[in-house]
């Protein structure tokens, strides 16, 4: 089950395309998907893709999966550091931006906005959204976009039509570690 809901929400991830997915899992049992998470980490962790509960909930999690390089990348970009710091992260390393980003997902109903670096939005777009306070974007798809319009509509098909193949590839018996790009 958590599989294929990897494979639905995160397909871009697995295959290299983004930094990170980020989706909500229902559960039974705390033990149950604990022990799907610790399987299917030894699966990926190799090809350098982690999964990490963000939020627990009642009966659901928030799910997290990135790259972990990939992400490296995104936190040592230019102005990304900067952007952190007014919302409390220590520094930049990954390790402790995520126990910084799990404290802050506890304390917001909904997502806190630097959620977008995470997730591999341009940075622009991140700051955008904080700015204009998600109102007058460009355009509006899989996140909304202020910044370099035309390039991210292309990168929305590519994540579209990924998701795509990864469902049918995943479907037809391919198993998520073989569909996990090693990068």
């Amino acid at each position: 089950m958590l599989e294929h809901s990897i494979i639905e929400h995160c397909a871009p991830t697995l295959a290299g395309i983004k930094s990170g997915n980020l989706f909500r899992y229902r559960f039974t049992f705390k033990e149950t998907v604990l022990k799907e998470l610790a399987e299917i980490n030894s699966k990926l962790n190799i090809r350098g893709v982690f999964i990490e509960v963000v939020r627990w909930e009642e009966e659901a999690v928030l799910i997290y999966v990135y790259r972990k390089s990939h992400l490296e990348r995104e936190l040592r970009q230019d102005g990304v550091h900067e952007l952190l710091g007014e919302y409390g992260y220590p520094d930049c390393e990954v390790k402790n931006c995520l126990e910084h980003l799990k404290k802050r997902l506890y304390e917001y109903e909904c997502f806190p906005h630097e959620i977008g670096v995470f997730l591999g939005y341009p940075l622009e777009d991140v700051k955008g959204f904080i700015h204009y306070k998600g109102k007058e974007c460009k355009y509006s798809g899989l996140w909304k976009v202020y910044s370099n319009e035309q390039e991210t509509r292309k990168l929305f098909d590519k994540i579209k039509k990924c998701t795509l193949i990864y469902s049918k590839v995943f479907a037809s018996g391919r198993s998520i570690s073989q569909m996990t790009v090693r990068k």
